[in-house]
């Protein structure tokens, strides 16, 4: 994978986009966690970091722009700017400036906790979706414009997920009996759309010299507790985000109720990707909701 003529491709584009003469003279691969490749590439004066993907993936990569300039343009974040991206006859990729983040993060967390707050609290969007399909990983995230928040989680969220793994001959239950349990327990909850960064973990997260850092989005309209919710499933931040958090902008008690719906989606998302213990994971999760 990465063939020199690849690399010659990216540094032109590298080139025409920042008005320089871009010729990379340092390469290092990066770990990742998908079947992207990701690598921080230097001419020793300039940094950015390079995703690599099938040449068909290039609407994802370039999905993926849009929501780092939504993040930018809604938050005090600070969000890597997209360079370029393209494609040659067999790959995609994505250039993004080099965040060299914090080895250690000065405990900064409440900081991030009142910002994604803040982020949360622009109520500006009157309806639930986004302007374009997006990409939870490397899973398609449609986000077609509905008026009712239980709606629109019950079918492009959970039921979307839902029929990818029935292609898949993976079924837990009637999808249907699944999508109206959701619905039933999400209809009545009042939800104000927010700008959702979407997929917010941990392993998206960082600290830029102690400034809060946001990557990988998966940004749509939606209920803010889905950003909470995602934060608390996987490796929950420490207390003080979900402290400084709640000062900014509190948290409804009715949210504890809420939290195991929002966080089968992300559970539903890496049984199609990864399958293996995390379809045990799904089947339990669904179990419980449906009782």
């Amino acid at each position: 994978m990465c063939s020199s003529d690849l690399w010659k491709a990216i540094n032109e584009h590298i080139s025409q986009a920042t008005n320089t003469d871009f010729k990379h003279t340092q390469k290092r691969q990066l770990q990742g966690t998908t079947t992207d490749k990701y690598f921080h590439i230097s001419n020793g004066t300039q940094s950015y970091f390079v995703k690599i993907a099938l040449k068909s993936e290039l609407e994802r990569l370039e999905s993926e722009s849009r929501g780092l300039q939504m993040l930018a343009n809604n938050s005090y974040f600070s969000v890597p700017s997209c360079i370029t991206s393209g494609a040659n006859i067999e790959f995609s990729f994505i250039v993004l400036s080099w965040l060299e983040l914090d080895e250690q993060p000065y405990c900064q967390w409440q900081k991030m906790g009142t910002q994604l707050a803040q982020m949360h609290q622009k109520h500006d969007q009157a309806m639930f979706g986004f302007d374009i399909d997006n990409h939870l990983a490397t899973t398609v995230q449609p986000n077609r414009w509905h008026k009712k928040w239980d709606v629109f989680f019950a079918e492009e969220r959970i039921g979307w997920q839902l029929q990818l793994l029935a292609e898949k001959g993976i079924k837990f239950a009637k999808p249907e009996h699944i999508i109206n349990e959701v619905k039933a327990q999400l209809h009545g909850h009042v939800v104000n759309p927010s700008l959702l960064h979407g997929d917010f973990w941990r392993g998206n997260l960082g600290f830029l010299k102690e400034v809060p850092t946001v990557y990988n989005p998966a940004c749509y309209y939606g209920d803010r507790e889905v950003d909470i919710a995602m934060s608390e499933l996987f490796a929950p931040l420490p207390d003080e985000f979900y402290v400084a958090y709640n000062k900014q902008y509190p948290l409804l008690p009715s949210y504890q109720k809420r939290k195991h719906i929002y966080q089968l989606y992300p559970i539903l998302n890496h049984a199609n990707i990864f399958a293996g213990h995390y379809l045990t994971e799904a089947k339990q999760h669904i179990d419980k909701l449906m009782q």
